[in-house]
């Protein structure tokens, strides 16, 4: 019987392993699978505002900025808990690639073709899938046909015409990967990865380009101590956030409930029951902020808007004579 290939989470693997030139082959097969272009190769990693190294940094995001060699900039960003504007930051985010990699006066003709890759570790929006993928497209408003816009593409090889023409593509693509709703089936060489990243485990027979390499380079056995230590805090902080967390949602729930029961005998219980539901979202937005967990993922707990969070957070006025 064959020894699983255990391997480390992929997010810390992307914050301490998997920038060394010598591991970009792991990203080159992930990479490969997803965008089914085997001929991938990573240039260099850029700088990227997501990934400090402080061992005390919370590790609710991790995210890397790859170049290929199509010069295409791909962002891979894996997230470990819900965001309410997400979406809205996965916008910013390309359009800030583009903008950075486009010098003042430079031709238009050379603007950066933006990549995004989600790894979401929690449930975003309604959908029956694990993985989506997303573009601009123009679309007739009577026909319903795309618009499809061609360019010149200058050729080189020998017994063919010097150009050709190909669809022009240069709007941002984006692929979101959840990775709890996959259901461990692989049916295609992306799903072997995806099980790997859910699993920690590459199987025996799994035949994605470098998935063997990632095994091998991400096995958590080959460790010295000092990197299991690093490893192994790491855990502990991802197990310590959602412990908080759930803790001051059940605490703000019973106390709560029960600062709304005592009220809800004198003005009756369908108004208690009300009031212990408010009692409950401002004791988790206390609880929540005490933490330091930000406004956002509060306000996606609660229901709360950021005003409101912002209200329950200013000091309350003395009252006259006290």
């Amino acid at each position: 019987m064959k020894q699983k290939n255990i391997i480390v989470r992929f997010d810390w693997a992307m914050k301490y392993i998997l920038r060394d030139k010598a591991n970009f082959d792991v990203l080159e097969g992930f990479l490969s699978a997803l965008l089914d272009d085997d001929k991938i190769k990573i240039l260099n990693i850029l700088e990227s505002e997501g990934t400090p190294s402080d061992d005390t940094e919370k590790f609710n995001r991790v995210d890397l900025l790859v170049e290929d060699s199509k010069h295409r900039k791909i962002i891979i960003e894996i997230q470990n808990t819900h965001e309410s504007d997400y979406l809205e930051r996965l916008l910013f985010g390309t359009s800030k690639v583009i903008v950075e990699n486009q010098n003042l006066g430079k031709n238009f003709r050379n603007i950066s073709k933006v990549i995004s890759i989600s790894i979401l570790y929690f449930n975003l929006g309604k959908g029956d899938d694990y993985l989506y993928y997303g573009t601009t497209e123009f679309k007739g408003i009577n026909t319903g046909n795309p618009l499809i816009v061609q360019q010149k593409v200058e050729t080189t090889e020998h017994f063919t015409p010097k150009y050709f023409f190909t669809e022009k593509r240069i709007f941002p693509e984006y692929y979101l990967i959840k990775v709890e709703k996959y259901q461990n089936i692989v049916k295609r060489k992306i799903d072997e990865w995806i099980y790997a990243i859910k699993n920690q485990e590459v199987k025996p027979e799994f035949k994605s380009r470098n998935i063997d390499k990632a095994a091998k380079k991400l096995s958590e056995i080959s460790m010295d101590k000092a990197t299991r230590k690093r490893y192994e805090k790491f855990l502990i902080n991802m197990a310590a956030d959602r412990d908080v967390m759930e803790t001051a949602k059940e605490k703000g729930r019973e106390e709560g409930m029960k600062k709304g029961m005592e009220k809800g005998r004198e003005e009756g219980m369908e108004k208690g029951m009300e009031k212990g539901r408010e009692e409950e979202k401002i004791q988790t937005v206390i609880k929540g902020l005490k933490k330091g967990y930000s406004i956002e993922i509060i306000s996606e707990l609660t229901g709360l808007s950021k005003q409101q969070i912002d209200e329950i957070n200013q000091p309350q006025p003395l009252k006259k004579g006290l």
